[in-house]
């Protein structure tokens, strides 16, 4: 076994620092699921990922969990093109439908803003199978910091 003490290695566990190339940009988790921002602005964003082997759970399907990953970050770059640059807001709460299977293929999450009280944010998004198949339906809730100014948002009937 190899003696790991003489050598002092810095702690993969953190604390990281990283720049992010943009403010609507993927940030290292969602580069590592090759997660690609096709369209992000006025409170919408459509969102690609692959599936590949690394992302399948024991059976052979996509984990539930990259799925999640991708409809979270679609709603994330969605609020991102309403609110000002370097703005911080988190995820408070989420929940997901799994509806179809996936197999393979290129997935694609549609998110939107559809409700904005205060400093509340909620978040829809859709993930689509390459066959335009809905596989997932996704909600979550957002909290803005105090100090972030949301620009103007308008709501419609606007679908995902």
């Amino acid at each position: 076994m190899p003696d790991i003490g003489k050598e002092q290695v810095p702690s993969p566990t953190g604390p990281h620092q990283f720049a992010m190339e943009e403010w609507i940009s993927c940030a290292p988790f969602e580069r590592l699921l090759h997660i690609e921002i096709v369209e992000a602005s006025y409170g919408r964003a459509v969102l690609k990922m692959p599936f590949l082997i690394d992302y399948a759970q024991g059976a052979g399907l996509m984990h539930g969990g990259a799925l999640v990953s991708l409809a979270d970050t679609a709603v994330v770059m969605a609020i991102k093109s309403l609110i000002p640059p370097l703005s911080h807001f988190a995820t408070i709460s989420l929940e997901s439908r799994f509806l179809l299977p996936v197999k393979k293929g290129i997935l694609t999450a549609k998110a939107k803003v559809i409700e904005k009280e205060d400093r509340i944010l909620k978040g829809l998004a859709i993930v689509y199978d390459d066959g335009e198949r809905a596989v997932m339906e996704f909600t979550s809730i957002f909290k803005m910091a105090k100090d972030t100014r949301i620009q103007g948002i308008t709501f419609g009937n606007n679908s995902a």
